[in-house]
C-alpha cells in the first residue's frame, strides 16, 4: 500500500531559476522622453524597477510613429537593473521614411506629431 501511495504523489517540479514576464504583474515602470526629433529622433526612456528583485538581461524596443504612420524602430540593451533602482536607455531612429515625413512637414503637406511606444523585456531570478 505504501508503494501505491508514493506512486500517486506528484514529484516536485524542478525549480526554475529564471522567468520571463508575460501575463504576470509587471516589475517595471517606464517613461518616454524625446530628444531632438526632426529627420532623426532620439528617444530616451527612464526604466524604474519597482520590485524587490534584481532584473537582468533588460532590453528596450521602441516603435516610432509620426502622425499615425510608422516611421521606424530602434533597439537598446540596458543590462542589469538592481532592486528599486533606475536606469536610462536611449536609441536613435534614422530612417528614410522619417526623413521624408519631416520634409513633407517642412513643405506644409503634412503634420509632424511623433509618438513612441516601448516594449521592455527582462528576466529575473525567482
Amino acid at each position: 500500500m505504501a508503494a501505491a501511495a508514493s506512486s500517486l504523489m506528484a514529484a516536485p517540479a524542478a525549480a526554475a531559476t529564471t522567468e520571463t514576464v508575460s501575463a504576470q504583474a509587471q516589475l517595471i515602470r517606464s517613461k518616454i522622453y524625446f530628444g531632438r526629433c526632426r529627420d532623426t529622433c532620439q528617444i530616451k526612456v527612464r526604466i524604474t524597477n519597482i520590485s524587490r528583485r534584481n532584473l537582468y538581461n533588460v532590453k528596450l524596443n521602441v516603435r516610432l510613429k509620426v502622425s499615425g504612420r510608422k516611421a521606424g524602430t530602434c533597439y537598446d540593451y540596458v543590462g542589469r537593473i538592481g532592486a528599486r533602482k533606475v536606469r536610462w536607455a536611449s536609441c536613435t531612429v534614422r530612417t528614410r521614411s522619417l526623413s521624408e515625413m519631416y520634409n513633407a512637414a517642412l513643405d506644409g503637406y503634412a503634420s509632424f506629431r511623433p509618438y513612441a511606444s516601448t516594449y521592455v523585456s527582462y528576466r529575473y531570478y525567482r
